[in-house]
């Protein structure tokens, strides 16, 4: 069985894809940015786009029936690395004690650049 989850972008439709989903027990949340709409949180602020990207995931995972505790890996893609500290400070405060596998590496840019972070994660559901 295969569920999509939606945010309510235009550009699911435009581009062809869900903010998540989930077949099975995995759920799969596609690169997320500090968008609301088209409004950029946290211009220049690398640790409020991180926690606000945080919250949009976990809105995700929620609509497909999962939790933070349910993920087992993190992807971080990062335009400057020499702020990784700021967005692991955020990381932290979500997953301190979960610990999924993570990864965080640098690339050059994103879709926008004022965007200084984009995070994908894959959580498996044990029981639900």
């Amino acid at each position: 069985m295969r569920k999509n989850i939606s945010s309510g972008s235009p550009w699911e439709d435009i581009v062809g894809y869900s903010r998540a989903v989930r077949v099975g027990n995995v759920i799969e949340v596609a690169g997320t940015t500090a968008m609301d709409g088209d409004t950029l949180v946290g211009k220049d602020d690398m640790y409020t786009q991180t926690v606000f990207i945080f919250r949009k995931i976990e809105k995700a995972l929620h609509e497909a029936g999962a939790n933070l505790t349910d993920v087992v890996r993190t992807r971080i893609f990062i335009t400057d690395i020499s702020k990784w500290e700021e967005a692991a400070k955020a990381h932290g405060e979500f997953f301190k004690d979960i610990k999924p596998v993570a990864t965080m590496v640098e690339v050059s840019n994103l879709i926008d650049k004022d965007l200084l972070i984009e995070i994908e994660v894959t959580a498996i559901v044990v029981n639900g």
